[in-house]
């Protein structure tokens, strides 16, 4: 496969990485040029071209890729610096042993290796493999939990070899729910497939809706297409507690109070009903359930007045907002996975869902809801993942699930069996799972034998017994969809491993080999992996093989179109897979799980606790991914810039009362921990709501991160994690160490 290069002059040649012939010039190439694809958990899946020089085999510098018709040619900012990352000098290189008698817990940044000794990988794999061996004779194999998510989501890198390693060996299963779950099954109960329309399609849209959604820190690529919908005479209206930066910059920024948006969009339905402003054709062509609906939304309950209470948003503007959205064609909500993390985060998203079939959204190029894109692509997981093989482990059946949003019950409680070995990679919970306090005290059992396979030492790579290198997207080769767009894109390796890096695929099959696993699957390489991961019938992925993506590393899904050349989801009755074949109101399937078939407002089991008073907003970083590149410090100079590290941001009349000012140290708690800010008076938040943004918790003042405030209850459909429903109290930070008081607020206060 042909990859560009270019002269020292800057003259451009063409060489062959089969046999390193050139054509076209007959001056010596020094630099190469490949495409490669952000993996990192983003719906924008950028295409990335690569530049290395020919001379180091370094990578000198990423670019967009012009040639991607929605990411455009140009990188967020967090990728734009991507090379910070790489070229680390605190990156994990090698394989490395915890010394004997270092006690699991957090490390001084800087200081890690003095707690471990480099090993080979040979002995990595030895011991490893040993070991889950011998919990396995010892405590059965479901006492070993493998703990991943989206720390790259590419096929290979996020569920493969890995997969197929864990069914074998009889592990727990993880259920993945700590991002997406809430939201997946509530569109799935309402429209039994996830699409949207394109983001393309945003351009000729004339009201936009973006509803939990900061694009500028979460879909900076869609951006674009709004901007030239709004020259085109449309308007930007946000619905999100915290002014964004897209909130700063769109026509309206509605402050809704957190947890409230199924109120709010029953709410609309509420004054779209009565107003007669639905779309009366489309609901009796292509909805199930509307009267149903339509009893329970023409309630008191839902009257402007009352949801105004409930929101905070006065009721003149919920009125104008839904009269908007009801009269203006076409009209697109871009909601995000925000609106689900609370207790009744599914049913928000179920409410919002249905708004675009009230009003018949669907029907025209640039209207509906976007959540994610992701159902539209067609891998064959089946075949990467292979399930089948539990069927071969021990066990000799599927294994058990345990929550991945529950991981401090699962190491702390769960028993028969109970959790004796951890194996993390593409994740970093002792960070970014909730119920902190409760996810560390587990990890620091002696009992609990812990592999991390990660860049980095992270705050759970400090609670590691072996920790092993893995490499970055630029140093391995993978294919990926996206959830923001309708793209396949071949993502090829830039440069080699960094030190003795090892992807998931090699060091899974090699860890399988070494545990004597017969089968061949676990002896094929990413280029059988690949061409497997491609092997579908799925009708959109005609022409997207290997052979084609080699030539053509991107390549558009075979989306059906209508005569103007319009992809148009649900416009018509026969997009929907649920079971009455429409979009439904009204879930039969939920009524048979003993859940309210219809969306309902409930508030959050926290917001009435007088101690506890302040709703908080575990909000991520703009300026880092989840808890990647909160170690760099060119993005931690960033996030300061923006709004400080370890800000704690306050409304000034809530501080008011509290008798806090500027730059004070804040004590934030609640009845499972504490930790310590720096105060920021703001208008970015309402009142009654505060923010923080999630870390590494060794980088804080105080070592301790915002999810040491968050609780493991699961949202009401999709098991998923309530990072948002979250409430504390906040007072100055005192010196004070023996507690006045029995209450735990008050004690993590004093």
């Amino acid at each position: 496969m042909p990859s560009m290069t270019t002269n020292g002059a800057g003259a451009t040649a063409f060489s062959h990485d089969e046999d390193g012939k050139q054509s076209l010039a007959e001056t010596t190439p020094r630099t190469r040029v490949v495409h490669t694809t952000c993996s990192l958990d983003c719906p924008d899946s950028c295409g990335v071209l690569a530049t290395i020089d020919l001379g180091t085999n370094r990578v000198v510098r990423i670019a967009g890729d012009p040639a991607h018709p929605v990411t455009r040619g140009f990188l967020c900012g967090k990728v734009t610096r991507y090379l910070d990352r790489v070229y680390s000098p605190d990156r994990l290189l090698y394989p490395m042993r915890r010394r004997a008698g270092v006690a699991k817990g957090s490390l001084k940044p800087g200081e890690e290796h003095l707690a471990f000794e480099r090993i080979s990988w040979d002995e990595a794999l030895d011991t490893i493999a040993a070991r889950l061996q011998q919990i396995s004779d010892t405590h059965g194999p479901e006492s070993i939990l493998p703990y991943s998510y989206a720390g790259t989501i590419g096929q290979l890198g996020y569920g493969s070899m890995d997969r197929r390693f864990f069914h074998r060996l009889g592990a727990s299963q993880l259920d993945r729910t700590i991002c997406a779950s809430a939201g997946t099954a509530a569109f799935n109960s309402v429209y039994g497939v996830r699409v949207g329309p394109e983001p393309q399609s945003f351009a000729h849209a004339k009201l936009i809706l973006a509803w939990g959604a900061n694009l500028h820190g979460n879909s900076i690529h869609l951006w674009p297409f709004v901007e030239q919908a709004r020259r085109n005479g449309a308007r930007l209206v946000v619905i999100d507690p915290y002014q964004t930066k897209t909130a700063r910059l769109a026509d309206q920024h509605i402050a809704i109070r957190p947890g409230t948006d199924t109120a709010l969009a029953m709410g609309m339905m509420h004054v779209i009903l009565r107003d007669g402003l639905e779309d009366r054709d489309y609901i009796r062509d292509c909805t199930h359930g509307f009267g149903a609906l339509r009893d329970r939304v023409m309630t008191a309950d839902y009257a402007p007045e009352q949801v105004a209470i409930t929101t905070g948003i006065d009721a003149e503007v919920i009125v104008a907002l839904a009269r908007a959205y009801a009269t203006t064609k076409p009209a697109v909500i871009r909601v995000n996975y925000g609106i689900q993390r609370t207790d009744n985060g599914g049913t928000a998203a179920r409410a919002v869902g249905m708004l675009p079939l009230m009003t018949g959204a669907w029907k025209h190029h640039g209207g509906g809801v976007m959540l994610s894109t992701s159902n539209a692509f067609g891998f064959n997981s089946a075949k990467l993942q292979m399930p089948e093989l539990m069927r071969a482990s021990p066990l000799g059946r599927d294994a058990r699930t345990l929550n991945m949003s529950q991981l401090g019950e699962a190491l702390t409680q769960v028993d028969d069996p109970a959790v004796h070995a951890l194996f993390v990679y593409n994740s970093n919970p002792a960070a970014v799972a909730p119920n902190q306090s409760a996810v560390l005290r587990g990890m620091r059992r002696d009992d609990l034998f812990t592999v991390v396979h990660d860049c980095f030492f992270t705050d759970t790579a400090d609670h590691a017994d072996i920790v092993l290198p893995s490499p970055s997207f630029l140093e391995q080769d993978d294919v990926q969809g996206a959830y923001g767009h309708y793209f396949a894109q071949l993502s090829l390796r830039a440069m080699e491993p960094m030190g003795e890096s090892r992807s998931n695929v090699r060091l899974f099959g090699q860890l399988a080999q070494r545990m004597g696993f017969p089968e061949p699957c676990f002896r094929e390489t990413e280029e059988d992996l690949l061409a497997q991961a491609l092997d579908t019938q799925h009708p959109w992925h005609q022409g997207i093989t290997l052979e084609a993506l080699k030539q053509q590393p991107m390549i558009a899904l075979t989306l059906p179109r209508n005569d103007r050349g319009e992809f148009l989801p649900f416009a018509d009755a026969t997009w929907f897979r649920t079971p009455s074949g429409r979009g439904e109101f009204y879930s039969a399937s939920l009524q048979q799980q003993g859940l309210d078939p219809l969306p309902a407002y409930a508030p959050t089991p926290e917001r009435n606790d007088a101690t506890q008073p302040l709703r908080m907003l575990a909000r991520k970083a703009d300026h880092w991914m989840n808890s990647t590149f909160a170690n760099i410090p060119q993005h931690r100079n960033m996030e300061q810039a923006r709004i400080g590290l370890g800000t704690l941001e306050i409304h000034p009349d809530d501080a008011a009362e509290r008798n806090i000012a500027q730059d004070d140290t804040v004590a934030v708690a609640n009845d499972r921990g504490s930790l310590n800010l720096t105060a920021s008076l703001t208008h970015r938040v309402p009142r009654g709501t505060v923010a923080a943004t999630l870390g590494w918790n060794k980088l804080a003042a105080d070592g301790n991160g915002v999810n040491v405030l968050t609780s493991e209850r699961l949202t009401d459909l999709g098991g998923g994690a309530t990072f948002y429903a979250t409430n504390v109290e906040v007072r100055l930070h005192t010196t004070a160490t023996t507690p006045t008081s029995s209450d735990p607020v008050e004690a993590a206060l004093a």
